[in-house]
């Protein structure tokens, strides 16, 4: 365990922060496994945005975003 106060400080926000990337990457993962087994413009969109705000808060990287989108965007056609 930190001794230092600002080191305490960060192994709670980082506990924080960890849980809370979890739940979202989760929520990700869940929308992506729906969408690919029920792939229509309706789930596409959400699942753009999704990518989008997943992108936004670093969960997965940019290129990673558009390769899904891509893959995604074959199924519905």
């Amino acid at each position: 365990m930190p001794l230092i106060k600002s080191a305490i400080k960060k192994v709670r926000k980082d506990k924080t922060r960890t849980a809370r990337n979890a739940k979202r990457e989760s929520a990700l993962k869940k929308i992506l496994k729906d969408t690919r087994r029920n792939p229509d413009k309706k789930n596409l969109s959400a699942v753009f945005s999704a990518l989008d705000k997943a992108v936004k808060v670093n969960i997965i990287h940019k290129n990673k975003a558009s390769r899904l989108k891509s893959n995604l965007s074959k199924l519905v056609k």
